[in-house]
């Protein structure tokens, strides 16, 4: 386990901005500790320093996993956020989209959200911005990007695609033997 470098931690926090905006220092300034991000078998984890100093006694081959699962480099250097993350940026998301509960069922089973599906979105959503997606009763489902504005979500055709999907809850059992 290793500090980010500055390339990777320059694209994680981009990746991360698209959601929560200025908000990323409040995940690691945070009132109840100081908070890090450290890569294992190219996974991002974010845990406080406590843990952190707790970890160093394991050897690190025999490390799997420590602290909350952000995301992953991909081979290519790309960051891809996993759905561990969602209940820490939901709290800070600054775009949001809310779900109609028939819909719910859908996006958790990995297909977009679509216009008749749509309870509320987020004034000023920009195309292609990252939103997370809520049920009605503001329980967070998961995360994508935004395909239309919300403007254009106004006069769209019924069918047409709002939220491309990108992750939800319901790949913990979709995935659990690949999740670590």
């Amino acid at each position: 386990m290793r500090p980010l470098t500055d390339e990777e931690t320059k694209t994680m926090f981009e990746k991360l901005s698209k959601y929560i905006g200025e908000n990323i220092k409040l995940l690691v300034d945070r009132p109840d500790g100081v908070y890090c991000f450290r890569l294992h078998n190219d996974r991002v984890y974010y845990m406080s320093e406590k843990i952190l100093k707790l970890a160093t006694n394991v050897a690190r081959d025999k490390l799997v996993s420590v602290g909350t699962c952000f995301g992953k480099f991909t081979k290519t250097g790309k960051f891809r956020l996993h759905i561990t993350a969602l209940d820490f940026l939901a709290p800070y998301a600054k775009f949001k989209v809310w779900v109609k509960p028939g819909t719910e069922q859908s996006f958790l089973y990995g297909n977009h959200v679509l216009k008749s599906g749509l309870g509320r979105i987020t004034e000023n959503t920009n195309q292609y911005q990252g939103v997370v997606v809520y049920s009605m009763a503001d329980v967070p489902l998961g995360f994508g990007v935004a395909a239309k504005t919300t403007q254009e979500c106004r006069r769209m055709d019924p069918m047409s695609i709002v939220v491309f999907h990108q992750a939800d809850v319901g790949e913990f059992i979709r995935n659990e033997d690949t999740l670590t």
